[in-house]
């Protein structure tokens, strides 16, 4: 270890670091979904990637990314993996490189398995925060987002 960074400094960002709590944060929720959703063969990345589609997400890949805060890399093999099960299907890339992506009846239909599970799963946290503790999180969520 270095002589140049003390204990203190250590102590400090090991303690209070908002960007690695939030990440453990979003690993804990994560796996809370991924197994909620297990018995649907869907992991949430992809749950939540599907209901996107469905809600006529952007057609352009780096929209998308941006709107679901993902990366693009992450977002394309993903979509890959939809459309290789037939859950989505996308058009021929038009101007821009945008390609329109749809959900398939299959897509829907997985989504309709999937949502119990997902309610489910949004519950149990719902439960665990309390509502006062839901609402204080999902308007600190949102104001963190919007000055992303």
């Amino acid at each position: 270890m270095s002589d140049d960074i003390s204990n203190q400094i250590l102590d400090q960002v090991a303690g209070e670091c908002i960007c690695r709590r939030a990440r453990m944060v979003a690993r804990t929720i994560t796996r809370v979904f991924d197994d909620a959703l297990r018995p649907s063969g869907l992991r949430i990345t992809q749950f939540t990637l599907l209901v996107a589609i469905g809600k006529g997400a952007p057609d352009s890949i780096s929209l998308l990314a941006e709107w679901l805060a993902m990366e693009r890399t992450t977002l394309v093999r993903n979509l890959q993996l939809l459309e290789k099960e037939g859950l989505i299907e996308r058009g021929p890339e038009g101007g821009r490189r945008a390609k329109a992506t749809r959900l398939t009846q299959a897509g829907r239909q997985r989504l309709a398995v999937a949502y119990p599970y997902w309610e489910k799963a949004q519950q149990a946290v719902h439960q665990k925060l309390g509502d006062e503790e839901w609402q204080s999180t999902q308007s600190t969520l949102e104001k963190l987002v919007r000055s992303g």
